[in-house]
């Protein structure tokens, strides 16, 4: 089922980011289910690599937004300007305008410039001065931030968070993966340059086809009962909204699909729920003596549930 563009996707990315096959299927996931991701980790990690890698493997416009204070909303959606020839208003696209995005140290920048985002990311378009402007498919954002250094950061508000479809950390290499990326950055003939192995007409021919695989209602009913229990856990102060169940479902698509399936199997929702579902929730701040995690707490919700048996 899953179409082999996929599967050379995939490869072609591994050729630069080594030792993250997880982190590559998660991407993946994200980007046919039409959805954006938040990578929280430390600088030097490969998060730019990443996702100029993914844009590279298909031929997609990528465009990097280093956020810092002064960042004005009108950089990201563009703006208008008079021209003095024609008489009229002239559109400037802002940076947004491109099917790739890495949104570097996005808590870096003001609310008001956060906030530009949201509407690109629900609706895939932007409003300025009262005209639309749709942006291109595939349309991805893959934002970055620092969780140590806090100085001159804002907190992203709930609203902005809900809307990445999932929140991934990529680490630290392991020895002999770290020892191989040292080997092909010393060495320029080792250097790889990626070409395009997929189109982005063959990411969106997917998206459109995300609907064909079979979701059965018991499964349906297991996500809205594991996002419910997010409501009333004893530890969390807010639990998952709607779009967590509706994120958790298409992801669970997606996964199948990336799998060679064309159904959703239990083992799917279970794998999912702490990328998706664990960055919607907020802790109760007298409960953080315990020690868990957002993600241990979803694991813990379900765990406690009987997994639906489907034949």
């Amino acid at each position: 089922m899953a179409d082999n563009c996929l599967i050379k996707v995939k490869e072609n990315i591994k050729k630069v980011i080594k030792g993250k096959d997880e982190i590559i299927d998660l991407m993946l996931v994200s980007l046919i289910s039409s959805g954006h991701i938040i990578i929280e980790d430390l600088p030097g990690l490969g998060k730019t690599t990443l996702a100029a890698a993914l844009a590279e493997s298909l031929g997609c416009k990528f465009q990097r937004i280093q956020f810092t204070p002064d960042v004005l909303p009108s950089d990201i959606t563009g703006f208008n300007i008079f021209d003095m020839k024609t008489g009229k208003a002239c559109f400037q696209k802002g940076s947004i305008h491109n099917q790739i995005i890495l949104a570097d140290e996005i808590n870096r920048a003001g609310p008001k410039t956060q906030s530009a985002l949201l509407e690109a990311m629900q609706e895939g378009q932007v409003t300025v001065d009262g005209a639309t402007y749709p942006l291109p498919k595939p349309f991805m954002i893959m934002a970055t931030q620092n969780p140590i250094d806090m100085a001159g950061t804002y907190p992203l508000p709930e609203a902005q968070i809900d809307r990445f479809l999932m929140k991934l950390s990529l680490g630290y290499p392991t020895e002999k993966t770290e020892s191989d990326i040292i080997r092909s950055n010393i060495s320029v003939s080792e250097k790889v340059k990626l070409s395009a192995v997929a189109t982005a007409e063959d990411i969106v021919g997917m998206q459109n086809n995300l609907s064909k695989i079979y979701i059965d209602n018991r499964l349906v009913d297991y996500i809205v009962a594991i996002v419910n229990k997010t409501r009333n856990y004893d530890e969390v102060l807010l639990g998952v909204s709607p779009r967590g169940s509706i994120a958790l479902a298409k992801t669970s698509c997606a996964l199948a699909f990336l799998r060679g399936r064309d159904y959703v199997l239990p083992d799917d929702i279970k794998y999912l729920a702490p990328f998706v579902l664990a960055h919607r929730i907020i802790m109760k701040k007298h409960r953080s003596q315990s020690g868990k995690t957002a993600q241990e707490v979803i694991k813990e919700i379900i765990a406690s549930f009987e997994v639906p048996k489907i034949s």
